[in-house]
């Protein structure tokens, strides 16, 4: 894997996860914990789409094992899928 593939880079552009979070409740647990984590700017909920997915914003350079093992504590997984430009 490459710099880009194993870390979520700050700036405008987010990294896409997939979840298997089925319910709203689940996706706002994410949410809050992922915007606990120091450099997270933002957590960005994707409507309409399956499997569900969310896009993390950060201020600087996260590992994506950082956010997977976050999500993982909440009897949940994320996947990382790619990038987001704003």
């Amino acid at each position: 894997m490459g710099f880009m593939a194993e870390n979520v880079i700050p700036g405008n552009y987010g990294r896409i996860f997939g979840t298997n979070a089925s319910t709203d409740k689940d996706m706002s647990k994410i949410k809050t914990y992922l915007k606990k984590i120091d450099g997270v700017k933002d957590v960005t909920i994707v409507k309409g789409v399956f499997p569900r997915e969310f896009i993390v914003y950060s201020t600087k350079l996260l590992s994506v094992v950082l956010i997977e093992d976050t999500v993982n504590k909440l009897g949940l997984h994320a996947v990382p899928k790619g990038w987001f430009e704003l």
